[in-house]
C-alpha cells in the first residue's frame, strides 16, 4: 500500500514537472506572439498615422467639392426658377402689350376715327372718305398685320391734325354744294367753325348740312356785301367775312323748327291710332256734355206745383206740368204721378227702379273716355319702345359716334309718349267732370223722388 502511494506520488510529481515545462513554453510562445502583435500594431498605427493626413485632406477636398456642387445646384435651380418667372412675366407683359395694342387699335383709334368722320363738315367728306375707309377696312381685316392697321389709322390722325392746322389759319379747298336743289362745283373757305362757299356761277353764302341731307347746302345770306366779301376771300385770301355771334346755333335752331304736322309725322305708325282714339274720345265727350247739359232738373217750385195738383186729385194738370220738364227728371215725375194710388213703399220701389233704368243712359259712353285715358299712355309707350328699337338698330349699324343721329331718333321715339299724355290727361279730367255731372243728375232725381213721396197727402 505504501509502495502504491509512493508510486502515485512520484507519478504526480512527474506530471507536475511536465506541466510546468509546458506552461513555460506556452508563456514564452504567448509572449512572442504578443511582441509580434505589438510590433505589427505599432507598424499598423504608424501606417494609419501616415495615411490619415492624406485621407483627411482628400475628404476635406471632397467635402469642399460637395459644398461647391450643392452651391452650383442651388444656383442652377434658382436660375431656372428665375428664368421660369421671367418667362411668365414676359408672357404677361406680352399679353398686356397685345391687349393695349388691341384697345388702341379697336377702341381708341377706331372711336377717334368715327368721331373725326362725324365732326368733319359735309363739304370735307370727299377729302377724307378714302382715308377713313382704308383705316376701317384694315382694322376689320383679321389677317392684316398690326403695323398696317396702325399705319392706316395714324394717317387719319395725321390728316385730322393737318385739318386742325388749316382751320386755325383758314383753309380754301375745292368741292361742290347744293344750290337751289342742284349740285354746283366751287370753292369752300373754312375759318374756324364757319364754312362759306362760292360757286362757279358766282353764288356765295354759308355752306351747311341741312337736316335730311348728306351734302353741304348753300345758304344765301341775302346781303350783297357778304356775298362779295366771301367771293373775295376765297379768290384772293383776304376779305370781309360775315360773323355769326351764335357760332351757327341760330341757324341750327332754325333748322330744327318744325310745323305741327311734321312733329306728328315723327311718331311713326303708332301716332295715327293714338290720334284717332283721342279724336273719338273728344267727340264722345263733346256729345255727352251737350247731352247732360240739355237735361233739366226739377226745381223745388216745380215739384211743389206738381204736388199741389196731385194732392188736389188733379192728375191731368199734374201730368201737364211734369211733361214740361224734359229728360229723365220729368219722366220720373210722370211715373210718380201715374202711381200715386200705390202704397208709399211700392211707390218708392217704382221710383227707385226708374232711377236704376236711367243710370245706364246717363253713364253711356263715359267708360270709353276712361278707357282712352288709360290706353293713350300705353300706346305712347308702345311707340316709344318701337322707336328705341329702331334707334338701337342704328347704333348697331353706325355705332355711337354721331350723337345727333341718336338724339333725333330718341326724340322721335318720345313723340308718341308726348301725345299719349296730352290725350290721357284731358280725357281723365273730362271723365271725372262728366261722371260728377251724371251723378249730380241722379242725386237730383233721388231728391225729387224723396220729396214727391214725402209731399203726398195720405189717402184713405
Amino acid at each position: 500500500m505504501r509502495k502504491t502511494l509512493i508510486l502515485l506520488l512520484v507519478v504526480l510529481l512527474v506530471q507536475a514537472l511536465v506541466q510546468a515545462q509546458t506552461f513555460e513554453a506556452a508563456a514564452g510562445s504567448a509572449k512572442a506572439d504578443l511582441d509580434k502583435a505589438l510590433t505589427e500594431l505599432s507598424a499598423l498605427e504608424k501606417q494609419i498615422a501616415d495615411e490619415k493626413i492624406p485621407l483627411s485632406r482628400e475628404m476635406n477636398k471632397l467635402e469642399s467639392d460637395v459644398i461647391a456642387k450643392r452651391r452650383e445646384h442651388s444656383d442652377a435651380k434658382r436660375l431656372q426658377d428665375r428664368k421660369a418667372v421671367d418667362l411668365t412675366r414676359l408672357k404677361a407683359e406680352e399679353k398686356a402689350f397685345k391687349d393695349q395694342n388691341d384697345y388702341l387699335r379697336k377702341t381708341l383709334l377706331e372711336e377717334y376715327i368715327r368721331r373725326f368722320e362725324t365732326r368733319t363738315h359735309a363739304s370735307e367728306k370727299e377729302q377724307y372718305t378714302t382715308l377713313v375707309k382704308t383705316a376701317r377696312a384694315a382694322n376689320e381685316n383679321p389677317s392684316a398685320k398690326s403695323e398696317e392697321v396702325f399705319t392706316s389709322q395714324l394717317e387719319v390722325v395725321q390728316a385730322a391734325l393737318d385739318r386742325l392746322d388749316n382751320i386755325l389759319g383758314g383753309h380754301v379747298y375745292e368741292g361742290s354744294a347744293v344750290a337751289d336743289g342742284v349740285p354746283e362745283k366751287g370753292r369752300f373757305v373754312m375759318v374756324g367753325p364757319l364754312v362759306m362757299f362760292t360757286g362757279n356761277s358766282g353764288q356765295s353764302g354759308l355752306a351747311e348740312q341741312l337736316r335730311g341731307t348728306t351734302e353741304a347746302s348753300l345758304i344765301d345770306l341775302e346781303d350783297e356785301a357778304f356775298a362779295t366779301g366771301i367771293s373775295k376771300t376765297i379768290s384772293s385770301g383776304a376779305g370781309e367775312l360775315p360773323f355769326d355771334s351764335t357760332m351757327g346755333n341760330a341757324l341750327k335752331i332754325k333748322q330744327v323748327e318744325e310745323t305741327w304736322w311734321e312733329h306728328i309725322n315723327k311718331g311713326g305708325v303708332v301716332i295715327w291710332p293714338l290720334l284717332g282714339l283721342g279724336l273719338a274720345a273728344a267727340l264722345v265727350a263733346l256729345i255727352k256734355w251737350f247731352q247732360l247739359s240739355a237735361l233739366k232738373q226739377v226745381r223745388q217750385s216745380d215739384l211743389q206745383a206738381v204736388l199741389d195738383k196731385v194732392n188736389e186729385n188733379d192728375t191731368a194738370s199734374a201730368l201737364a206740368l211734369a211733361k214740361r220738364i224734359k229728360g229723365p227728371a220729368g219722366e220720373l215725375l210722370e211715373t210718380a204721378i201715374q202711381n200715386t194710388d200705390q202704397s208709399k213703399e211700392m211707390l218708392e220701389e217704382i221710383l227707385y227702379e226708374r232711377m236704376l233704368h236711367t243710370k245706364p243712359k246717363l253713364d253711356r259712353f263715359l267708360p270709353f273716355i276712361s278707357l282712352t285715358a288709360a290706353t293713350a299712355p300705353l300706346l305712347g309707350l308702345l311707340g316709344t319702345v318701337t322707336g328705341m328699337i329702331n334707334t338701337f338698330k342704328l347704333i348697331t349699324v353706325f355705332g355711337t359716334g354721331d350723337p345727333k343721329r341718336l338724339s333725333s331718333g330718341i326724340s322721335e321715339a318720345l313723340v308718341t309718349t308726348e301725345y299719349g299724355l296730352i290725350i290721357a290727361v284731358p280725357c281723365l279730367l273730362i271723365f271725372a267732370f262728366l261722371s260728377r255731372k251724371a251723378k249730380g243728375i241722379l242725386s237730383s232725381m233721388e231728391q225729387t223722388a224723396v220729396g214727391f213721396v214725402n209731399g203726398l197727402t195720405p189717402r184713405n
